[in-house]
């Protein structure tokens, strides 16, 4: 069994969630006094309480971009994206693909259509590579047996 998770967005989706996190709470203490406007109202601890919690679901929003990952094995390939996933045995699997300029490598099914691997992301480079060409191994064992 193998498994692949992308590496590079790890080192950019973490310091940005924090310092989204970081400047929310910042901002909401400086929510004080009136809006500014007529007849506005003033900010009270709830508004504050409310730009920190947006704060943290932005930064969790960003968190979700570390989500994918790839799992394979002799018989099938558990796919998890951002958003969704797949279970699919290989039998279903017409080719394992990488196409130059495109973002991350995907799976091309026997009933025409694809399947995005996140995991694999063009940004890994080497490592895409590197997992590109084990799960194009493991396929073929599938198809082969």
């Amino acid at each position: 069994m193998v498994t692949y998770r992308p590496k590079k967005i790890r080192l950019v989706a973490v310091p940005i969630a924090v310092a989204v996190m970081i400047l929310f709470t910042v901002l909401s203490f400086g929510l004080k006094g009136s809006a500014g406007f007529d007849n506005s109202g003033s900010f009270q601890r709830g508004d504050q309480a409310a730009m920190i919690g947006l704060g943290i679901l932005i930064g969790l929003g960003v968190l979700a971009f570390l989500r994918p990952r790839v799992i394979a094995d002799e018989e099938k390939i558990r796919i998890r994206n951002v958003v969704g996933g797949y279970e699919l045995p290989w039998s279903v699997v017409r080719a394992v693909r990488f196409d130059r300029n495109s973002p991350w490598a995907q799976l091309e099914l026997h009933d025409e259509e694809q399947v995005s691997i996140h995991a694999l992301q063009a940004a890994d480079k080497d490592y895409a590579v590197e997992g590109v060409r084990t799960l194009r191994k493991l396929h073929s064992a599938a198809v082969d047996a």
